[in-house]
């Protein structure tokens, strides 16, 4: 097997220091099918139930007035005097009505997704974020970054003081990243900017590592920066969104945690039990280049003429085409055959069919008498 290759760890003012060997679970089939799917279902997990009074609409007395005065059978409030009394109640197309099927808080708010699907789904996110171009295609500003994935030596985890961290952003050119999610801060359209979620803004980096020894105070209130510990990788946090490729900064403790947390491709994981890494279905997926290569082309067989078959389908009457005749019914060739032969058998004999006599013109004076 070929060896992987190394990444390298950057120090804070951006310069090579060491480097690593690339985890496996950074070469894994990136799935983004699975990880939309996924991410679909447990996204639904931290929704609160709703529901409409199971009163509303239904706090008034009402009776039908029945049939013969010329209203519709609808409920209608009684009393007199008001403009009230009278009007239609309760039905779902009245003013002041009930909705129709009330919402109620046993709906089915949560999803279940199998385990592996969920591993498979976090896999091709961490795949996907080692990808300079999806990356770049999510949006992230890493025009100026060294190298993705970016690796920070094990120091990083003491950080305490948030002008350190700006500062280490700031070395390895990242920090343009966390400007962009600043600069994004918009109020939130809609009635949503009164139940605390005032502002809306962009995702920057997510920061992993391995240990807390500060890094969280140190880095949690620059805007759009999120942390995470190795063990505890969340596709919601991955792929935002369902959309694969966000910026990742690894400390050295937590990357080279990760052939021991998800395994490799032949061995398999020390945390996750007899999980092992999925496989790509092929090995190229280059389809065309492989279809057009030689090894194919040699064993394939020609071509054959292009037949432009009509676009509907042709209704032929068995009544006169004999071909359509025989298919619906054999048996009409046995009957056809021994007709033609009964004709050759009457020819050969030379019999002819005696023709009737017409009426004699004696009979047909009398008939037609006046």
């Amino acid at each position: 097997m070929a060896s992987r290759p190394t990444v390298s760890v950057h120090s804070g003012s951006g310069e090579a220091s060491s480097s690593l060997t690339l985890p496996a679970v950074l070469t894994a089939p990136i799935r983004l099918d699975v990880v939309q799917q996924v991410h679909k279902s447990i996204a639904k997990n931290k929704r609160q139930a709703y529901a409409v009074n199971v009163k509303a609409g239904h706090q008034t007395s009402a009776e039908s007035w029945g049939t013969g005065r010329a209203v519709a059978r609808i409920p209608r409030v009684g009393g007199g005097g008001t403009h009230r009394s009278g009007q239609a109640a309760f039905g779902n197309m009245c003013r002041g009505g009930r909705m129709f099927a009330p919402t109620k808080i046993w709906r089915k708010w949560h999803v279940k997704v199998n385990q592996n699907q969920r591993r498979f789904a976090v896999v091709s996110a961490l795949a996907a974020s080692a990808l300079p171009s999806l990356v770049l295609a999510r949006g992230h500003r890493i025009e100026e970054v060294d190298e993705v994935p970016l690796v920070v030596p094990t120091s990083t985890e003491a950080l305490k003081k948030t002008k350190e961290a700006v500062q280490l952003l700031k070395g390895l050119c990242a920090y343009r990243d966390v400007i962009k999610v600043s600069n994004s801060r918009k109020l939130r359209a809609g009635i949503g900017k009164m139940r605390n979620r005032r502002h809306r803004q962009r995702r920057g980096p997510l920061i992993v590592y391995n240990e807390d020894n500060g890094i969280v105070k140190a880095f949690r209130n620059l805007p759009g920066v999120e942390l995470v510990q190795v063990t505890r990788l969340n596709l919601l946090q991955l792929a935002p969104g369902g959309h694969l490729g966000r910026f990742v900064i690894w400390t050295e403790g937590a990357f080279s945690r990760l052939d021991e947390i998800f395994g490799t491709h032949d061995k398999a994981s020390a945390l996750k039990k007899d999980y092992i890494l999925p496989s790509a279905k092929i090995s190229n997926a280059d389809i065309t280049r492989v279809i057009n290569s030689d090894e194919i082309q040699s064993v394939v067989r020609p071509a054959g003429s292009k037949v432009q078959k009509r676009p509907w389908t042709q209704h032929k009457n068995p009544l006169k085409n004999k071909g359509v005749l025989f298919r619906l019914n054999p048996y009409a060739k046995t009957l056809r055959r021994q007709e033609i032969l009964g004709q050759e058998r009457l020819k050969k004999k030379g019999k002819k069919q005696e023709k009737k006599a017409s009426a004699g013109e004696a009979f047909l004076g009398t008939l037609f008498a006046p």
